[in-house]
């Protein structure tokens, strides 16, 4: 449940003012159908993330668990200062309209996806926690929680949310885990 809860926490956090929340805006600007949106962003995010978890699992399997508490912490360490710096946004991400709403928005939204920090952190999640399927259903559950009212309410939310701090909690919250994983809390819990 841990591994559930504290990705959907951390990713959730983490898309707040993301390129693929940016991407959530524009497509919903440009296309006005949230349903296939967000059906659109459900599978991308799914077939995104349950990659990135399975390359998380399988590097448990190669590298000894000391090493490999370092490299998590380091990690999650590293994530946290890649918090911090804003994203920029690619226009060409959304100019795929040939394939519909739905092509459209699975598309673009893996690529956004691809070598993104919650990408990343999905990978260092599914090591540290070794629970693949909670891990990647705790991401893609962080990502609708932050996209789909994207893509529901559009523009009209963008500028209330305090992305800064948003994003100052959700780096927190890396460098608490790095830190953690570093010093080797857990290790006795199976995580």
């Amino acid at each position: 449940m841990d591994a559930f809860l504290v990705s959907t926490g951390i990713v959730a956090l983490a898309e707040i003012g993301d390129k693929t929340q940016l991407l959530a805006f524009i497509l919903a600007a440009k296309f006005r159908r949230p349903t296939p949106i967000n059906v659109g962003i459900l599978l991308a995010t799914l077939i995104n993330h349950g990659f990135a978890g399975a390359i998380g699992s399988w590097l448990t399997s190669l590298v000894a668990p000391g090493v490999m508490r370092w490299v998590l912490g380091v990690s999650f360490i590293g994530m946290a200062l890649w918090t911090l710096v804003p994203d920029k946004f690619d226009e060409n991400e959304a100019r795929l309209a040939r394939f519909g709403v739905l092509g459209t928005t699975i598309v673009a939204f893996f690529c956004a996806e691809m070598g993104d920090k919650t990408q990343i952190a999905t990978v260092a999640l599914s090591a540290q926690y070794k629970a693949f399927l909670p891990v990647v259903a705790g991401t893609t559950l962080g990502m609708m929680i932050a996209n789909v009212p994207a893509v529901i309410l559009g523009n009209r939310i963008a500028n209330r949310i305090p992305v800064r701090l948003v994003h100052a909690i959700a780096a927190a919250i890396f460098a608490i885990l790095g830190v953690a994983t570093l010093a080797g809390v857990g290790e006795g819990l199976g995580f």
